[in-house]
């Protein structure tokens, strides 16, 4: 399946994409493992998460209203960002993946869901966060904090996005947001539980 899949992606992406998404199919990979996922599931993931990534606008809104996805619009403005919904799309009906949670991890690879499985965490922080996206000290401190805690990591990536939409004048789809806000409660509810089992065990 691996090798009908690179393929079709030779076929369809720019060889920098292709290699793009070899890094978060290794990145996914890694993080899976690291974590106690199914590293085969977010391999998966990341192999497929592009596959629409060069789409005409038209096709993908043609092929996200065919599915009955609401365009909304940020998507009618911005259809590059049904790429991921549409390329889960093409991994059923293509490749015939029918495992939601693989299905899930491609389209919340842009822009995240809140309530998205920790696989789906995988495969957004892996998209952002691969080696080949640059090598600065926040980029290092957000891969750092994926091994740490995924919750705080989808925070953080959420907020380094949110970032770059705004100093480049791009729209932002709420979705971006609800992520963010959902991440960040994730992330603090831990922390609490953390601390809160903490004080449990030292006396006072």
């Amino acid at each position: 399946m691996r090798d009908r899949i690179l393929s079709w992606l030779e076929a369809n992406v720019t060889p920098p994409r292709l290699k793009h998404i070899q890094r978060v199919e290794q990145m996914c990979g890694e993080l899976a493992r690291h974590h106690g996922l199914d590293e085969g599931k977010a391999r998966s993931a990341g192999l497929m998460h592009d596959l629409a990534k060069y789409f005409q606008p038209q096709r993908l809104l043609q092929m996200a209203k065919a599915e009955g996805l609401e365009i909304d619009p940020v998507f009618a403005s911005e259809p590059h960002l049904l790429h991921a919904d549409v390329s889960a799309i093409v991994a059923r009906d293509e490749f015939g993946v029918e495992d939601e949670e693989i299905l899930e991890g491609i389209r919340n690879h842009t822009l995240g869901k809140p309530n998205m499985s920790l696989l789906s965490c995988v495969v957004y922080l892996a998209d952002t966060l691969e080696p080949g996206r640059g090598k600065s000290d926040e980029l290092a401190r957000l891969r750092q904090t994926c091994q740490e805690d995924i919750y705080r990591a989808v925070w953080l990536t959420s907020e380094y996005s949110l970032r770059h939409l705004l100093e480049h004048g791009r729209l932002i789809h709420p979705r971006t947001i609800l992520t963010r806000n959902w991440a960040m409660q994730m992330a603090n509810q831990s922390e609490s539980a953390e601390l809160k089992q903490l004080s449990v065990r030292i006396p006072a």
